[in-house]
């Protein structure tokens, strides 16, 4: 250990751009880990998005294009186009209490926005599910077929 601390400052001397990335990124790690703590929107795995159903009555809306909501998606779930998607709908601001859990094919596109724009509008209890209907899938968990 003595030995480790003697030759630190020159490896760090001999390496600073090595140095300034792992800084650079270990920063952008613990903040991202801090905004994940403090999000009021909670990202669900496939495990938890079964539990969260089998424990209440959460409100699934599916994100994707048509075509990937009628090839594939979680069962029970509502297909809404982005561009229909309006949290201050009186049919939606009727599940304000309710779970809600958005979701989109794989978890990267308009469920992020959807989520944001839910908790904007007064939503309390907002969840997405990481890795979207693909992760669903990958979890060997049903998937139904068609527009229902």
């Amino acid at each position: 250990m003595n030995d480790f601390l003697q030759k630190l400052p020159g490896f760090i001397g001999n390496n600073t751009a090595l140095v300034a990335l792992f800084a650079i990124l270990l920063v952008a790690l613990i903040v991202m880990q801090i905004s994940t703590l403090f999000s009021r929107v909670k990202e669900l795995s496939p495990a938890g998005l079964t539990l969260l159903i089998n424990r209440e009555t959460p409100l699934l809306i599916d994100l994707s294009a048509i075509a990937e909501f009628e090839k594939m998606h979680v069962p029970g779930a509502k297909h809404v186009a982005m561009s229909q998607f309006d949290p201050e709908n009186k049919d939606l601001a009727k599940a304000k209490e309710l779970p809600v859990v958005v979701m989109d094919k794989d978890g990267r596109g308009n469920s992020v926005k959807a989520a944001q724009r839910l908790v904007k509008a007064g939503f309390g209890k907002v969840h997405r599910l990481d890795g979207g209907v693909l992760a669903w899938h990958a979890a060997q968990l049903p998937v139904a077929k068609g527009n229902r």
